[in-house]
């Protein structure tokens, strides 16, 4: 029957857009089931092929082909996936034509629909599916009616986040444009293009965080100046947290946040995680007073289980604006594949450790995440899609996380996927990749993400070799929140491939770092797998799962800000100019590296011409090596910029022998910058950073003066 040949279906705005259906064919009545958990999924109805569930990557592959083309009536429209051996009951959403499909053979099936009010519209047959009665009514809004075992209804309750507004004008002066979210496709693999890079700002404001050069969005021209990317360095002390307990050995040990997240509280002094123990068993809690060593507390039966749910995805955000404190911490939730649905689930809770169920979200695939977006007030669902990129990402914002949730299968919309540029060589195999995840934070002035290539060969080949299958972190960087420049496709933290805890498999946190000071501590996921599960090992028939044993997290350290920095070439002093920039701030502070050489501002009109007495002649300049040095001029009166404030005014380094990472105006001489600082670190009381220089003060020493 129709359920069975479409029991992994999955409707949305890319499969439309590829099987040649125009939007406005989706369009109709909608309906909604009266008891949602007996639904396991939604699917959708194409003129030339049906789409298979996003989870399980059809990459384009029919699952089920029409001997011919599906009655025009329900080409692009979606229905659900519903138990064949039970009746539902529906209620009628918005007033229509609603549409059900029922095996032809089924005689008490056609007739219990017309007694509903159905009548019979045409027929028609899919190869391995059987033939159909396609059945129609007109319901009004409120109505209930129930269909029969075995019956399809096509329609669904659509909530589509608001947009944004026309032409929304961001915090550093970029304009986003009318249509929101925009157009991205993801047939094409060339690099997707930036606009606000392609077309930046006349003038840029530069009130928000330190201003990163990861890009050229700041910087108008440069003399005798290189960019130079820097990764982290692993810790010699990883893993941090690897499977011990009963609770985390259990099936395929693993003791690894995966995309969780891993906090700073402020409220209690303490770093907090939110972990898988075991291989989609358990999801778990520890906290640590340096972020290196973690406690396991007794939360629930001897254990530090916080939900009796087995986890597949999942994102703790801890919600600074929220008023209400049971709401305070906010997660995003999936159970595995072939567990209750394949639906997205919301909790909250007052302090990370005990929560509340709020509510089913929409359908998506494995490895979903959330991300809040500070700078514009939105919650952002980053979901596995499937496409003509293989494994790819989809896009949904909204104003209200719970609301949020609801999302209809064609609300989100075409996001990001790996380009001709991702191609990594896992020994073996050579060739173009996949985009197996989409995490990232506010970090700063910009969105700060990591994409999880995936390179290599498919699960089941390293599976039969009981080894972790090859995926790497990527730096991405973001100025609007939508379209993310990659300029170095180097993995910033990869797998060894060779016989170690990390040897693939490597996953990021939701939050992507910590701010610890002079550093940044960012976490990872690594698989060591289990040699003694793979195929060859096991007895005839028996599925290989060792690509999923023993996960385990570990850290690695960047400096801070340190993802690339602009550097003076050998032979002389470099020079930046940046594009017209506005403040409100009163000190100019640098991140160099320039213990050998130094670091000096001019300030100029927009014209370019110095301004007196802020010139290179008057710069005291920085010589040393500093995450947050003040740039002094003399004869300035303190080096006060007060009055240049909301004067578009060009900055003019010189650098010589040494390296720029990030200069920010400070509204005082604490060096603040009232960025966002991931997820928080010693010193800091919320998600920006309203302290400067203490920051590193307390980072040394909770460290002990190290």
């Amino acid at each position: 029957m129709l359920a069975v040949a479409c029991a992994a279906l999955f409707g949305q705005s890319a499969a439309l857009q590829n099987a040649g259906v125009k939007p406005e064919d989706a369009a109709g009545a909608a309906v909604e089931p009266a008891d949602p958990e007996k639904i396991s999924g939604i699917g959708i109805f194409a003129r030339d092929y049906i789409f298979k569930h996003v989870a399980l990557y059809s990459e384009g592959k029919p699952l089920a082909t029409p001997k011919a083309p599906v009655p025009r009536e329900i080409n692009g429209r979606l229905f659900y996936i519903a138990s064949k051996s039970e009746p539902h009951e529906w209620i009628c959403l918005r007033a229509g034509e609603i549409l059900a499909a029922v095996p032809a053979g089924d005689g008490g099936g056609i007739e219990s629909l017309r007694a509903a009010g159905f009548s019979k519209k045409s027929d028609f047959e899919l190869e391995g599916g059987g033939a159909f009665a396609l059945m129609a009514k007109r319901a009004e809004r409120g109505e209930k009616f129930a269909t029969p075992p075995g019956a399809v209804v096509a329609g669904f309750s659509a909530r589509k986040a608001p947009a944004a507004p026309a032409g929304e004008l961001l915090y550093n002066s970029v304009r986003l444009p009318e249509k929101w979210p925009p157009d991205f496709s993801f047939k094409s693999d060339e690099p997707a293009k930036i606009p606000y890079l392609e077309n930046p700002p006349k003038t840029i404001r530069i009130d928000v965080g330190r201003q990163l050069f990861v890009d050229d969005f700041l910087v108008e021209k440069t003399r005798g100046i290189k960019r130079e990317f820097h990764y982290p360095r692993k810790y010699a002390g990883n893993p941090i947290l690897k499977p011990e307990t009963d609770l985390e050995r259990r099936g395929n040990p693993v003791a690894a946040p995966l995309s969780g997240s891993i906090l700073w509280n402020p409220d209690k002094r303490i770093f907090e995680m939110w972990y898988e123990a075991g291989h989609l068993r358990n999801l778990a809690y520890a906290y640590s007073k340096d972020g290196l060593k973690w406690e396991r507390p007794d939360i629930k039966g001897g254990t530090n289980k916080i939900l009796d749910r087995n986890p597949d995805s999942w994102t703790v955000v801890r919600d600074w604006r929220e008023t209400d404190p049971s709401k305070k911490f906010k997660m995003f939730f999936r159970t595995p594949d072939g567990k209750r649905d394949f639906r997205a689930e919301a909790y909250v809770s007052a302090d990370g450790v005990n929560w509340k169920f709020a509510g089913f979200g929409g359908y998506c695939g494995d490895r979903s995440t959330l991300i809040y977006n500070p700078f514009r007030d939105k919650w952002i669902y980053s979901l596995r899609w499937g496409g003509a990129g293989g494994r790819v990402r989809a896009y949904l914002e909204a104003d209200d996380f719970l609301e949020g949730m609801k999302w209809a299968p064609t609300d989100p919309v075409a996001w990001a996927r790996a380009d001709r540029l991702d191609r990594h060589d896992d020994g073996e195999f050579v060739r173009m990749n996949q985009l197996y995840n989409l995490d990232a934070v506010a970090y700063e002035s910009i969105m700060l993400g990591f994409f999880q290539i995936m390179y290599g060969e498919q699960n089941d080949v390293y599976a039969d070799r009981g080894e972790p299958k090859c995926t790497g972190l990527n730096f991405a960087y973001s100025r609007d929140g939508f379209h993310w420049h990659r300029p170095d496709r180097t993995l910033a933290i990869d797998g060894t491939r060779g016989e170690t805890w990390d040897k693939g498999y490597v996953q990021s946190i939701s939050n992507i770092c910590l701010v610890m000071g002079d550093r940044l501590y960012i976490y990872y996921t690594g698989f060591a797998g289990d040699k003694s599960k793979a195929k060859d090992k096991l007895p005839k028939g028996r599925r290989p799962t060792g690509l999923y044993a023993n996960g385990a997290t570990g850290v690695a350290f960047l400096r801070r800000d340190g993802f690339v920095s602009l550097n003076s070439e050998s032979g002389g002093a470099g020079e930046i100019l940046t594009r017209p920039l506005v403040f409100s701030g009163k000190y100019l502070f640098v991140n160099a590296d320039a213990p050998n050489g130094g670091v000096k501002a001019e300030l100029r009109d927009a014209a370019g011409k110095p301004i007196e007495p802020f010139t290179f002649e008057n710069c005291e300049g920085v010589s040393a090596d500093s995450t947050a040095a003040k740039m002094k001029w003399r004869n300035s009166g303190g080096s006060d910029l007060t009055k240049l404030a909301n004067i578009p005014t060009r900055i003019a380094f010189k650098i010589d022998g040494g390296k720029l990472y990030s200069f920010w105006v400070s509204r005082d001489e604490s060096g603040r910058s009232d960025g966002y600082v991931a997820g928080g670190g010693y010193g800091f009381t919320c998600d920006t950073d309203t302290i400067g220089i203490k920051s590193v003060e307390a980072a040394r020493r909770a460290e002990g003066g190290k």
